[in-house]
């Protein structure tokens, strides 16, 4: 007759080597994005420094866009914004999806005023690569986005579907083997319709 007190402690261990297993091969950046080959969720946000223009959904129809999530505060949005600068200049798209997490009552309070300055004071140090910034205050669309931080970005079609959602930062490297083989066909597919 097989012992019980020694298969449970095996079979836990065998299971456990598996997961551990797994986890060394796996990118803790890639997930399943839940909004992959959908439309952009509706929305009506203001935008960053001017609140009396508000955007929706439709600033996506007709053009191929990167829609970048962003916040002065994150030291790794900071270090993108020189390279998403420089695309940028060769055409491509990008609006900014901003908020700060100063306004929020769990970190305390900040002026809208304050936060334009710090936008201001970055991009003109950093660069600036963006048509312009829709102001997410609650993280309301963020969250419909399925973000979990930043920067996150994603690139949405000229129906305004999103094709790729991608965590982390934006460099040579992940724009080559992640962004610009599709954006490229996107752009084709725009100019011969």
């Amino acid at each position: 007759m097989i012992n019980t007190r020694f298969i449970v402690p095996l079979v836990v261990f065998v299971t456990l080597v598996f997961f551990l297993y797994q986890g060394l091969f796996s990118d803790p950046r890639e997930r399943d994005s839940q909004v992959l080959a959908q439309p952009m969720p509706t929305f009506s946000l203001p935008d960053l420094m001017d609140p009396s223009v508000i955007h929706t959904n439709k600033v996506f129809i007709g053009q191929v866009t990167l829609l970048n999530i962003w916040g002065v505060w994150c030291v790794t949005c900071a270090i993108e914004l020189p390279y998403l600068t420089e695309l940028s200049q060769q055409g491509v798209r990008f609006v900014g999806l901003y908020y700060d997490q100063d306004l929020d009552p769990d970190f305390g309070t900040k002026t809208l005023a304050r936060v334009q300055q710090e936008v201001t004071e970055t991009t003109n140090q950093l660069g600036n690569p963006f048509e312009f910034n829709i102001f997410d205050v609650y993280r309301d669309t963020s969250l419909d986005l399925g973000v979990t931080g930043a920067p996150e970005t994603l690139l949405i079609d000229q129906q305004g579907v999103i094709r790729v959602h991608h965590i982390g930062d934006i460099n040579p490297r992940v724009w080559e083997t992640k962004f610009a083989p599709l954006y490229d066909e996107l752009i084709a597919q725009g100019v011969t319709q």
